[in-house]
């Protein structure tokens, strides 16, 4: 069976996002994967005539999204009937984002019209990368001579930068590429995210995890760049020794996606982990695996982007003024750059008694000591 991985890159105008699409051919064709790439659709419309201004935003933005919805699942089935072992299907742009471009209303009236939903527009994917633009951090290289269909200044093009990022907050594999370095070096740490991401050599996971006073829950709601996720997370029975297994329910609004995920812990900080998606039917027959010596978890997740890093706090039903912070990283040395809402009470890396597996067997008291700020 063909192992198909569905990726998007994404970014803000003159991010690199076309350097980056011919690095990954190479590079990951190299690696014996058949690469596959979806063109950008809204690029392909607008350069062959179909202006978004000749009528209705609503009704372009519904006929891009048709067209490139469609697109990718021709090339999925395409990779499935290839014979190919390991298939990279390579997005240029994902559907969501079209978001950016589109008020709230407008793309409520979109995914009514196409029967779709924001979960399943985002979660369809299984990573974005988001190569930020060079008007946020390297703004001498900023240009639009190489796209026709790019008119934005460099002011408009960190504004939709901005926007895109948020779009595609909520995605529990979303990397932010950013221009703290050189044009080579932001793509090789691109190269480098997708890498980890497929698992070559391994699928590491690289997180730190801070306990942190519960923040305020509303403003977080108001923010453009938070969004909420309920997950429900299963342990099942391990088949080895050193292994743990969960299945986890994701999404928001009646609307969800399923996975199973197998974690072996190398470090403190470092874990290997892979995962792969399930459907409902698959789900719920897992279920019947659970380890009955652990309970159930339920939280509410905050997906937050900040300073091009992706934050998600954890609160659980269970503490009224705590919660878990987890910021994945590149690196164990990457710096972290904390939101000022956000107060630290301790670093709780490698820290067991707050490992999810962990709160599935005993549930910390609320006023313990070592926990206040």
């Amino acid at each position: 069976m063909t192992d198909i991985k569905k990726i998007v890159i994404t970014g803000g105008p003159c991010g690199g996002k076309s350097t980056a699409l011919s690095r990954i051919e190479k590079r990951f064709s190299s690696l014996g994967y058949h690469v596959m790439f979806a063109s950008e659709t809204a690029t392909d419309m607008i350069t062959g005539g179909a202006v978004p201004w000749m009528g209705c935003n609503v009704e372009f933005q519904a006929a891009l999204m048709t067209i490139q919805r469609k697109k990718e699942q021709v090339y999925a089935q395409w990779a499935a009937q290839s014979g190919c072992p390991r298939v990279l299907l390579v997005c240029d742009r994902g559907s969501l984002d079209n978001r950016a471009y589109m008020t709230g209303r407008e793309f409520a009236k979109v995914a009514e019209m196409l029967g779709t939903n924001e979960i399943e527009l985002r979660d369809n994917y299984d990573a974005v990368f988001h190569l930020v633009t060079a008007a946020n951090g390297a703004a001498q290289f900023y240009t639009t001579a190489n796209n026709t269909a790019r008119k934005e200044s460099p002011a408009e093009a960190a504004a939709l930068d901005d926007k895109l990022v948020a779009a595609w907050t909520g995605h529990p594999h979303l990397r932010v590429i950013d221009n703290s370095t050189g044009f080579d070096e932001k793509i090789s740490r691109l190269l480098g995210e997708i890498a980890g991401f497929l698992g070559v050599p391994e699928p590491y996971e690289i997180e730190r995890k801070f306990l942190i006073v519960c923040p305020d829950l509303e403003m977080l709601e108001k923010m453009q760049n938070c969004k909420k996720v309920d997950i429900i997370q299963t342990y099942l029975r391990p088949e080895g020794a050193g292994e743990e297994i969960r299945v986890r329910q994701r999404g928001a609004g009646g609307h969800y996606i399923f996975t199973e995920t197998l974690k072996k812990r190398v470090t403190d900080v470092k874990r290997i982990e892979t995962e792969r998606r399930l459907t409902r039917d698959e789900y719920l027959a897992m279920l019947m695996n659970a380890d009955t010596n652990l309970k159930q978890i339920r939280k509410t997740r905050y997906c937050l982007s900040f300073s091009n890093q992706y934050l998600e706090v954890d609160v659980y039903p269970f503490w009224k003024n705590k919660a878990i912070l987890e910021v994945e990283l590149t690196d164990e040395n990457q710096k972290i750059i904390f939101p000022q809402f956000l107060k630290i009470i301790k670093e709780v890396t490698g820290d067991e008694r707050y490992f999810n597996r962990s709160l599935a067997e005993k549930i910390p008291e609320e006023d313990d000591e070592d926990d206040k700020a």
